[in-house]
């Protein structure tokens, strides 16, 4: 608990993950499905074969959008596949599980005064949508900062943290990051922010550990809710 306290002490704005985090985006409309769904909507103008050629893409339309990108798909071809999960996005937003502790801890964050921003691989609107539909709007304002259309600027590469700072009016050292991935560590990493790492899961836990090795890795919310509520209110 101390070393929550001492982190938020630290700390004048707090930037979320958004898919693990927040919410269980994919929780009732399946992450596989929309793979398959995209997938099969454009085999036929692949032009460097299925993208789904390893086991840790099959099930992963964020991966698979990276992959088509990198196997050098047309222009088109990548735009009409992000266009398309944009919309499985939000359409999964309505559905999307909220993790455990989430909003709580959102909310109290906002209350003792941190800026707080979104800063994800999944599509800006997907986010609003969720946002809006739990209530939380408010406490992150205009600073959800997303996918754009080009995926060199996807996590690890740090361009929607970036967008956070600056929309918050934030400094690096003054902020930190929730996100439950390697590339959410990096990212965060390459511009020093400080990190902490949300893996309720252990095979997410393990893939953690292995590249985020000195932090503070948490299995569940609540102590850090703990921590917000033990803690002094701060001037925005």
């Amino acid at each position: 608990m101390t070393d929550l306290r001492e982190l938020l002490a630290s700390a004048r704005c707090v930037l979320f993950d958004f898919d693990g985090p927040v919410c269980r985006l994919f929780a009732r409309h399946r992450a596989s499905d929309v793979a398959a769904e995209i997938t099969a909507s454009l085999s036929s103008r692949f032009e460097h074969g299925d993208p789904r050629r390893r086991p840790e893409l099959f099930d992963d339309p964020l991966a698979l959008l990276v992959e088509v990108y990198g196997q050098g798909e047309s222009a088109s071809i990548v735009a009409e596949w992000e266009q398309r999960l944009t919309e499985q996005e939000i359409w999964a937003a309505a559905t999307a599980q909220e993790t455990e502790h989430a909003n709580l801890l959102i909310k109290a964050l906002s209350a003792a005064g941190f800026r707080l921003a979104v800063t994800t691989n999944n599509s800006p609107s997907a986010v609003t949508a969720y946002l809006r539909r739990e209530g939380l709007e408010a406490c992150f304002g205009e600073h959800v900062h997303g996918r754009t259309s080009d995926p060199k600027l996807l996590k690890p590469h740090p361009y929607c943290l970036e967008q956070a700072l600056e929309s918050t009016g934030s400094t690096a050292g003054e902020s930190l990051m929730i996100g439950d991935s390697p590339g959410d560590w990096q990212a965060a990493t390459n511009i020093g922010v400080r990190f902490l790492g949300f893996a309720p899961r252990l095979a997410k836990r393990v893939s953690l550990q292995r590249a985020a090795v000195d932090e503070i890795i948490l299995s569940s919310l609540q102590p850090l809710c703990d921590a917000v509520g033990s803690g002094p209110q701060i001037e925005r």
